[in-house]
């Protein structure tokens, strides 16, 4: 499993950056941090294309940033997922791997809902993303959120840390039916966990 950590201002991070630590403790991940392999902004893609060949599952662990990802994690997007490779004529190096997204984000629940501050729910912001997948013939499953997390204390913190390690454990598990999962959703040994932390 490949963990695409994203974040500008990882030190400033109250979540995400114990997220990425526990993350590396699950055997078979690779946590791969954008900001710190790439400070110049310049994408090795032959490399990140390598590294996506080589891994199954695929986690963006990042903040929502105006209702969408960091600008380098665009930036790979728009880099990486090339034509003839990711999608397109011949393009299916991709197909069949799993794309999860663990997204942490300033507002309430609430507010993330459609009569609420934002006018739509988080899911529905991340269409672009849940396409994304889709034209690369990956399945995506549903995102593993933390809402107000600038509210959390460290019981918060380390409930959250630690639902996402099970997690990804459970998807590190070599048993996991990934066609089952394009076919039928995520299976109930995963399912809970995927549940947004409100």
């Amino acid at each position: 499993m490949l963990v695409l950590y994203t974040h500008p201002m990882p030190h400033r991070s109250r979540l995400n950056r114990p997220m990425a630590e526990a993350a590396r403790d699950v055997d078979g991940v690779t946590v791969h941090e954008l900001y710190e392999a790439y400070p110049d902004l310049f994408i090795n893609v032959r490399h990140e294309q390598q590294l996506l060949l080589a891994h199954d599952v695929i986690v963006w662990q990042h903040p929502l940033y105006w209702y969408s990802t960091p600008s380098l994690l665009k930036e790979w997007q728009d880099v990486v997922l090339t034509y003839g490779w990711a999608f397109g004529h011949d393009g299916d190096a991709l197909r069949g791997k799993l794309l999860l997204q663990a997204v942490t984000v300033g507002g309430s629940h609430r507010s993330y809902q459609h009569d609420g501050d934002h006018g739509c729910t988080l899911t529905e912001l991340l269409v672009p993303v849940a396409q994304t997948a889709k034209l690369c013939g990956m399945t995506y499953s549903p995102p593993f959120a933390a809402y107000r997390v600038h509210k959390y204390g460290r019981a918060q913190i380390r409930e959250h840390v630690e639902r996402y390690q099970s997690l990804l454990e459970a998807l590190a598990d070599p048993n996991l039916d990934l066609d089952a999962w394009a076919l039928e959703g995520p299976p109930t040994s995963v399912r809970h966990l995927l549940s947004e932390s409100q």
